[in-house]
């Protein structure tokens, strides 16, 4: 994923799922990368990824985002 940028961390998958829907309605590129350990859910963080070009759009989109 070389060029992507994280621009929101979460440790609630489906917080990371609806911005990401909500960046691509947008018209920007997300993807969600999940970095939790699978037998140990408490831990570690799901990110969402953005193309290094869309970061300063994707951010101020997801300042305003209501959930």
């Amino acid at each position: 994923m070389d060029n992507w940028i994280c621009v929101y961390t979460t440790n609630q998958l489906h917080q990371a799922e609806m911005m990401k829907n909500y960046l691509i309605e947008e018209n920007i590129e997300a993807v969600v990368m999940n970095k939790k350990d699978s037998a140990y859910t408490v831990f570690d963080d799901v990110e969402l990824y953005v193309p290094s070009e869309d970061e300063n759009l994707a951010v101020e989109l997801l300042k305003s985002f209501k959930y």
